[in-house]
This record gives structure tokens, sequence and C-alpha cells, in this order.
């Protein structure tokens, strides 16, 4: 990984934007345009889950249009984590050198992405961050804020990983830094999916570096987020936390190979910036095979 603690490393290779959906029909069009018209040679996998609001028919029309532009058809609504590893195996079969994490709703905003890859030539992985200097969050309420600070707060502490915003979905994975992951042992389907990545990421000994974004409310569409989401990422991070201080105390005791729960152990190397299956099968549009499963 590392030569007298420099690392030098190699071009990025095309990029991949993956965007999960489901029931964002009136997002989808405008974020597809703001990728395409930000990085242009950048692709792009809409990777919807049978959303009943005609999503899916809109990604093919997109497809259609555009050679840039695949589709992933998921048979139902499995969680954010589940979509992603699809997309994840999907990118890595069809050859992309950078997988790129993007919500539909315009949140994590396309024309920051040209920053994320340019500080990804230097790094496995690039946060787009909310919680480092420069970073902010618009049209949120104070109590959001507070819940999101605070997630990102604990999952830091609980986990020791010098990462200020580890719940942020916007991200961008070099080819074999995903590789790298183990992703055939990420269990984690919501929200706490995010933290799974991040943690296995620094335990792997990876440099990950966190970029300054604007985050902005959803303008259309409603928010996936629930109090089983929360209680779910609560429950998870408790869970790996303390077993990696067991692992601590009690040497030979810890899981070294990880479980289906997504534990896994190894050296904290991380540098971070900033103070830093479900059956997935699909059916894919626009490129790339016609069944997939993750």
């Amino acid at each position: 990984m590392s030569d007298g603690g420099q690392r030098t490393y190699g071009p990025l290779g095309t990029a991949l934007v993956i965007i999960p959906t489901y029931n964002e029909a009136e997002n989808i069009g405008l974020i597809v345009g703001r990728v395409r018209a930000a990085v242009p040679e950048a692709h792009v996998l809409i990777a919807d889950d049978n959303s009943p609001d005609g999503t899916g028919k809109l990604a093919d029309e997109l497809a259609v249009g555009d050679d840039h532009v695949h589709v992933l058809h998921r048979k139902g609504k499995e969680g954010l984590g589940a979509a992603y590893l699809a997309g994840f195996v999907w990118a890595l079969e069809a050859g992309y050198g950078v997988i790129v994490e993007m919500d539909a709703d315009g949140s994590h905003q396309p024309e920051e992405l040209p920053r994320l890859l340019t500080a990804l030539a230097g790094a496995d992985l690039v946060l787009g961050s909310r919680w480092v200097p420069g970073g902010r969050v618009v049209n949120w309420p104070k109590s959001r804020e507070i819940l999101s600070r605070g997630g990102s707060t604990y999952s830091r502490l609980m986990l020791d990983v010098p990462i200020r915003d580890v719940t942020g979905g916007y991200r961008a994975f070099r080819r074999e830094t995903l590789e790298g992951l183990g992703l055939d042992e990420v269990a984690s389907a919501g929200y706490c999916f995010q933290v799974d990545l991040a943690r296995r990421a620094v335990q792997k000994g990876f440099r990950v570096v966190e970029v300054p974004i604007t985050f902005v409310e959803r303008e259309f569409g409603d928010s996936k987020m629930s109090k089983d989401i929360v209680v779910e990422a609560l429950w998870r991070v408790t869970q790996w936390g303390l077993k990696a201080q067991a692992a601590k105390l009690l040497p030979g005791k810890g899981d070294s190979k990880g479980d289906s729960k997504g534990d896994s152990k190894g050296d904290s190397k991380g540098d971070s910036k900033g103070d830093s299956k479900g059956d997935s099968k699909g059916d894919s549009k626009g490129g790339g095979k016609d069944d997939r499963k993750a």
C-alpha cells in the first residue's frame, strides 16, 4: 500500500455515478442532467427498486437517449445498502475505475463532483463532508442537524475512525478500494451502510480524504429517513464498537475475519483530512449485463 509512508496513485479511469432510486420520478431527470453537465465524461447507473411512481420507466427513457446512462432494475425496495452493493457489482464487472455514490434528490450537488474526483487523484476514498471547515447544510431543521452531527460523532468515537462525517453518502471510491473492502461480508441495509464502508476503509489502511460540500435538502419527493433507520444505525455502530473494544482487550477473542453483520478487523492506518445480499438481481438497460446479483 505504501512506500516509506508515501503511495503513488495510478490514473483514475472512467467514473460511474450510482444513483439509487425509489419513487424519485420528480428528481431523476434533473439529477442525471446535472451530472452529465458537471462531468460529461462520467457515466451514470440508475439503480431503481421497482418504484411504483414510474421512476424506472423514466430512467429507461434517459438511457435510450444517452449512451452514458444505464439502468439496473431491481425486484423491489430492499434498502440503500442493497441497492449500492448491486451497483458496485455492476460497476466492477463493467470495468469502471471510479465509483461514486450520489443521492437522487439533489442533496448531493453534482457541480461539486469535480472536486471529489480531483481529491481522489491522491486518495483511495473521498468523502463529501458536511462537518469539516467549509462544509454546511441548507434548509435543514436544527433537530435534523443535531441528529446527523450526533450520529457522526458517536460513530467516530465508538469506532475510533478519524472521519468527521462518517454517515455522509456523497463518496468517490477507486475500484481497488471497493475490491479491498470485503463487500461480500456487508449486510447493513440502511444508512449505517455508509458507516460500515467508512470503518472498513480505515481498518484496511486505505487513505480517506474529506472534502467540504454543501448539502441541500430535497425540494421534491419524500425523505427516506425513518426512526427504524436511526435505530438500526445506532444498534449496529454500538455492536461494532463493543466488538472492536473486546478484541483489543482480549486478543484472539475478536472476529478477525468479519461476519455477516459487517464486522471486520484490520489495521487502522487510514489517513483522513479534515480530522479525520439481499437478492439484487437486475435487468440492466443502456449497457452492461442483463442479470446482476450482489
